[in-house]
């Protein structure tokens, strides 16, 4: 940062050693910094798209939609009129959680071109819950496929606003794929949001994370057998509606399916419990 600032008191209007600070800024999370660097970048360049998606990360970071509606604007996105938040349709988007760490991607709705709704039940470890806004970086790393197409993987730069909703892990018995099945059917019939972790989840290499997904030698392997100990994800306000489901499937009176199936263990829920809290919004 030194090298930069000397270079930039040598020749204040160069873009190019604005853009950079303001780069720099922008991973140490220093929003105000960021965002007047990357506007002076794009003053000098009006046409450095980089330096205008830097300024509408750090404007979105600071609130200040005045100047994020200008960025985009300046690089061409249609966005939807107004003076308060930016509140749009932007599709879908897999986001990576943590990118210096474990890098967990999931899916989440896009509100504007920088904030991501996320729809997956992350992993409790990773401090993220479903309902959580994130800020998101412009620069694509990696790629997921869904339904055909082909999505670019964005990282996450930081919680822009928590979700109410607390992450539960629900960890259960059962060797019998149609005996879960009976399990997750009787929370969806409830509106109990959840994912089965143990059989939803992909595990992915950092090369295979951050580029497109590549075979390797272990591929071939033969998968292991269906386990009989699976952990659920669920994200809820109201953890009872989902202890009332659990319950009533553990104990055999989750409906037809299950009884038909059922293993005969009536306590087949382990343990159920709250693994990450939500907070209220601001």
């Amino acid at each position: 940062m030194a090298l930069y600032e000397r270079a930039l008191a040598l020749d204040p209007e160069r873009a190019s050693t604005h853009y950079n600070i303001g780069l720099v800024h922008k991973y140490r999370g220093a929003w105000v910094e960021s965002l007047y660097h990357n506007r002076r970048a794009s003053d000098l360049r009006p046409d450095d798209e980089a330096a205008n998606w830097n300024m509408g990360i750090a404007a979105t970071a600071l609130r200040d939609w005045t100047a994020a509606r200008e960025a985009w604007h300046r690089v061409g996105l249609r966005i939807p009129e107004g003076d308060g938040p930016i509140q749009g349709n932007f599709g879908i988007a897999p986001v990576r959680l943590n990118p210096d760490d474990n890098g967990e991607v999931v899916w989440g709705t896009r509100i504007d071109p920088v904030r991501v709704v996320i729809r997956n039940i992350p992993y409790p470890k990773s401090g993220f819950r479903a309902g959580d806004v994130v800020l998101h970086d412009g620069a694509p790393v990696g790629e997921r496929q869904s339904k055909g197409r082909t999505y670019s993987v964005f990282n996450v730069l930081e919680l822009f606003e928590p979700s109410a909703n607390s992450t539960y892990e629900a960890e259960v018995h059962t060797d019998d794929a149609a005996d879960l099945e009976a399990l997750t059917t009787a929370l969806d019939l409830a509106q109990v949001d959840h994912e089965v972790w143990t059989s939803n989840v992909r595990i992915l290499c950092r090369q295979c994370s951050e580029g497109v997904p590549h075979e390797h030698a272990s591929d071939d392997v033969t998968p292991p057998p269906w386990p009989d100990i699976h952990v659920i994800g669920i994200s809820t306000t109201e953890p009872a509606a989902a202890r009332k489901v659990l319950m009533q499937w553990s104990s055999g009176r989750g409906g037809l399916l299950s009884r038909l199936v059922g293993s005969g263990d009536k306590n087949r829920l382990l343990r159920f419990e709250c693994a990450l809290a939500g907070r209220a919004f601001p």
